[in-house]
C-alpha cells in the first residue's frame, strides 16, 4: 500500500536513508569531500544517510533495487547527474520508498524543473522539509534493450546522436560544453529520418522529443506545456533533413515557445511509437543517457514513483 512509504517517511523522527552517489559526477570530482559534507548536513536535519558510491554503469540501479527489496530505508537519495538519477529510478520504480535528488552532475534537469537548489549543500539543508509527490514516469521499450524508465525526457534522432558522440572524459572536464562541441561537429550533416506515431497522427522528423518536463539540458525550455504533475507527455517533432535548421529552432526557442515555430509540431499524448525509415540506425536517449535504437515505444506509467520536492515545485509545474 502506498501509505507505507510517503506517509511513514513524514511520521518518522529519524529517517533512515541510503545516499547513492556517483563519484565521477562533475561536482564530486571537483570536491571529493562533498558527499561526506552532504551526509553531515542531512544528519543535522534528522536524515541518517548511508553513503554508497557507484562503481560502474547501472550500479545505482542495483543499489536502489537492493535497498527497496531489503526494506532497510525510508528514503533513497540520488546524488549525481541526470544519468545517476535515472539509474536510481530504474531500481525503485513502483515502490513506495520516496526518492530525493541532490544535484551533482552536468545539467541536473530535474532540479532545474522543480526548484531544487543547484548547490548540493543548500539542497541537503532543505531536503528534510520537502514533501512527497507521487508522479508518473515514462517507459521506453527500444529495440534490443531492456525496458528503461525515465523521469524527464526521451529524445530520438538528432539529440540522441549528439549524446552518442560525447566522450565521457570530455564530459567530465567540460560539462555542458561537451554537448555543444558534439552538436557543432554535426552542423551541416544530413540526419537519419524517423517516423513518429501518436494518437492516430504520424510525423516524419529528424528529432522527436517526448518530455515530462519543460526544461531541456538545464538551459532552455522546449516542452513548455509539459509537467511532472500531468499524466501526459508533450511530444515535439522538428522538421529538417539536415542539422542546419536546428540552429534556427534553438535560437527561436529562446524568444518563443518551440511549438509556435515553423517546422515544429506539438501534441499531448500518453503513447509514442518511433520507427526508423531506412537501414541506418536511429538512437534514442533518456534523461541524457543513450538507451538504445529504434524501433521503440514510449508509454506513460501513472503513479509510478514518489519524489520528495520543494513546495514550490507544484507551482512551477
Amino acid at each position: 500500500m502506498l501509505e507505507s512509504g510517503a506517509k511513514r517517511y513524514l511520521k518518522k523522527i529519524r529517517r533512515q536513508a541510503i545516499l547513492i552517489y556517483n563519484p565521477n559526477a562533475r561536482k564530486l570530482i571537483r570536491n571529493p569531500r562533498l558527499s561526506e559534507r552532504v551526509r553531515e548536513l542531512l544528519a543535522q536535519r534528522g536524515v541518517d544517510a548511508q553513503l554508497t558510491p557507484t562503481a560502474r554503469p547501472e550500479h545505482a540501479t542495483d543499489l536502489a533495487r537492493a535497498a527497496v527489496a531489503a526494506s532497510s530505508v525510508d528514503l533513497i537519495v540520488a546524488m549525481g547527474g541526470d544519468g545517476t538519477v535515472n539509474e536510481v529510478l530504474n531500481g525503485m520504480v513502483h515502490s513506495a520508498v520516496p526518492l530525493a535528488v541532490i544535484p551533482g552532475g552536468t545539467a541536473n534537469v530535474l532540479c532545474c524543473e522543480t526548484g531544487i537548489p543547484r548547490h548540493p549543500e543548500k539542497a541537503a539543508t532543505l531536503l528534510a522539509d520537502w514533501k512527497p509527490e507521487r508522479v508518473a514516469v515514462g517507459r521506453l521499450d527500444a529495440h534490443g534493450a531492456a525496458p528503461r524508465y525515465f523521469l524527464s525526457m526521451a529524445g530520438a534522432g538528432f539529440d540522441a546522436k549528439i549524446v552518442n558522440e560525447v566522450q565521457p572524459g570530455v564530459k567530465r572536464k567540460l560539462g555542458k560544453i561537451a554537448y555543444w562541441i558534439a552538436g557543432v561537429s554535426q552542423f551541416g550533416r544530413r540526419l537519419t529520418i524517423l517516423k513518429v506515431r501518436a494518437d492516430g497522427r504520424e510525423f516524419v522528423t529528424g528529432f522527436a522529443l517526448t518530455s515530462r518536463v519543460r526544461n531541456y539540458g538545464g538551459d532552455l525550455e522546449l516542452a513548455t506545456e509539459a509537467s511532472l504533475f500531468r499524466d501526459e507527455f508533450q511530444l515535439l517533432t522538428f522538421a529538417g533533413r539536415s542539422t542546419i535548421p536546428y540552429g534556427i529552432y534553438l535560437a527561436g526557442s529562446v524568444v518563443a515557445p518551440a511549438r509556435s515555430l515553423p517546422g515544429v509540431t506539438s501534441a499531448m499524448t500518453r503513447r509514442v511509437e518511433l520507427l526508423p525509415t531506412d537501414g541506418d540506425p536511429v538512437y534514442v536517449q533518456v534523461d541524457g543517457e543513450l538507451a538504445g535504437r529504434l524501433p521503440a515505444v514510449i508509454e506513460l506509467v501513472p503513479s509510478a514513483v514518489t519524489l520528495l520536492l520543494p513546495e514550490s515545485a507544484r507551482r512551477k509545474g
